[in-house]
């Protein structure tokens, strides 16, 4: 009986202390969603999974095609020759398969990809989350897309717009440090020919106006 009042009131200062708290939540595959250089990512790992589709898709075919001759043909194949007709269906089978598991198993190629994509993104809008929190005086961030089922949602608790803006305008704002200063003069040092030329037209003249003021001089 005694336990049970203690849990009580520990049930009790504990919600207390939540409940005190400011909340704020976000849908982080909306922002993810949101984030053009995520986008583009995206896109090119797309082409690939449709590449490596299109290659299984040729093998597979390949394999029916073998596979539906040698049933047809078995009756005159005998010895090595059913032997080697069938070793080779079976290893086109064994080739698929491997790598159908390799590209698109639970740890195959894109699932790495994927991952390895996607990190820096989630990172980037951790460090959103963070700001944006620190900012509002958040206690606690709750994650929409974390399996969180909500019902009802007033805006004023809702942060992801919030967290997306700052991460656009970051975005921004390294591209517009990364880009070339357009404003900036150049400075056209010209064509080496036409400051040759140039240099010896102005021997040429200085030249002739020697020899003029030595005739003058004779004179």
């Amino acid at each position: 009986m005694k336990s049970t009042r203690i849990f009580a009131v520990l049930l009790l200062v504990f919600s207390t202390s939540i409940f005190a708290q400011k909340i704020g939540v976000v849908d982080t595959d909306y922002i993810l969603g949101k984030l053009p250089q995520f986008k583009d990512a995206q896109s090119r790992l797309d082409a690939q999974i449709s590449s490596w589709q299109t290659e299984i898709q040729s093998l597979q075919t390949d394999y029916d095609n073998k596979k539906s001759a040698l049933e047809n043909e078995k009756v005159l194949l005998v010895g090595d020759q059913l032997k080697q007709r069938q070793k080779e269906v079976d290893d086109l089978d064994k080739k698929i398969k491997a790598m159908i598991n390799n590209r698109f198993g639970a740890m195959g190629e894109i699932n790495n990809a994927r991952s390895t994509m996607t990190k820096p993104f989630q990172d980037q809008i951790w460090n959103a989350i963070k700001t944006v929190s620190e900012k509002n005086s958040l206690g606690i961030v709750l994650d929409k897309s974390n399996n969180i089922s909500v019902i009802f949602l007033d805006k004023k608790y809702d942060y992801t717009d919030k967290v997306l803006d700052l991460l656009l305008k970051n975005t921004t704002i390294k591209k517009t440090e990364s880009a070339p200063n357009q404003g900036s003069p150049v400075k056209n040092p010209g064509s080496p020919n036409r400051n040759a030329a140039a240099s010896r037209n102005s021997e040429t003249v200085k030249s002739a106006e020697e020899v003029k003021r030595a005739e003058e001089t004779k004179k």
